[in-house]
């Protein structure tokens, strides 16, 4: 089964002024994003809006990426919902329209216990036995963690071949999974680990740096990723001034990736002093900003 190795950038989703998905802009930054150091794309996790797209949108946009970077690029869809029949529907229509894995975030909401957790996604991968599962451990955000003995016995599941790690609390690897860091500030530890990269939200803009720390780290130089990583902390920290996505998607129109920063309810946009962070932090990094 594929590995899931090096940069993956949880793409942003773009809005017209209609609000509705614009997948020509998501055409373009998904090309973007491939030219600029992305080994691949996530489409629908956290970082896209995922809890405020309908399947038909999360699968359409999906074959619009695919129709973009097929063939170039991995291309993975956060299918993952708090409802094990849903979340089976949406990964298999993901698997049937291209995606090569599916993201699956930990049940939310619901607080499942460890064995309803083992159960979802053993139903879930068991459902597409020929797609890769990447469990996805977002505590902050479904309030339940998945420890790392929880992992190891996720891991025992044929298809789960990764975890997106975002408790940094419990960064470590797991026998018969892939480690993937879940926030942009524990990428480096997590290569330093011989973790196998990340699904990251700065690589929307300093891509190039973070593939570099990627391949110095396969090269063994870890020194050389240290350098790096020291002159994006700021930037890093800079994207958690509010919730994601609302500075990325403001960084991006900033720099012209995107048409604008439309974010559908209960987002909504960067205020004056968020943006103002944004911009301070684009211009450290040597982003050019319109």
């Amino acid at each position: 089964m594929t590995e899931i190795r090096g940069v993956l950038t949880a793409m942003a989703t773009p809005f017209d002024e209609e609000g509705r998905v614009d997948e020509a802009a998501a055409r373009k930054l998904a090309a973007y994003l491939i030219e600029n150091g992305s080994h691949g794309v996530v489409i629908a996790g956290s970082t896209g809006e995922c809890p405020t797209l309908t399947d038909a949108e999360e699968i359409s946009l999906l074959k619009a990426v695919i129709a973009e970077i097929g063939g170039e690029a991995k291309i993975i869809c956060g299918t993952g919902t708090n409802d094990t029949r849903h979340s089976i529907e949406l990964t298999k229509a993901a698997a049937a329209a291209g995606a090569e894995a599916a993201l699956v975030v930990t049940p939310y909401y619901n607080k499942p216990n460890p064995a309803g957790i083992q159960a979802h996604f053993e139903a879930v991968a068991g459902a597409v036995p020929e797609l890769p599962i990447i469990v996805y451990n977002i505590p902050s955000r479904v309030v339940v963690n998945v420890p790392p003995a929880g992992l190891a016995r996720l891991a025992q599941i044929d298809n789960v071949v990764a975890v997106k790690q975002a408790n940094n609390d419990e960064l470590q690897k797991i026998e018969g999974m892939q480690l993937l860091s879940g926030n942009d500030d524990v990428y480096l530890r997590t290569l330093e680990l011989g973790g196998a990269g990340g699904i990251l939200v700065a690589s929307h803009l300093v891509g190039p740096q973070m593939r570099e720390m990627w391949d110095a780290a396969e090269a063994g130089d870890l020194d050389r990723a240290r350098e790096i990583d020291a002159g994006l902390r700021d930037f890093y920290d800079c994207l958690g001034v509010t919730t994601n996505p609302i500075p990325v998607k403001a960084a991006l129109a900033m720099a012209g990736l995107i048409p604008s920063d439309r974010l559908r309810l209960p987002l909504v946009p960067a205020d004056d002093a968020q943006r103002a962070a944004v911009k301070a932090a684009l211009d450290g990094v040597g982003v050019a900003t319109l």
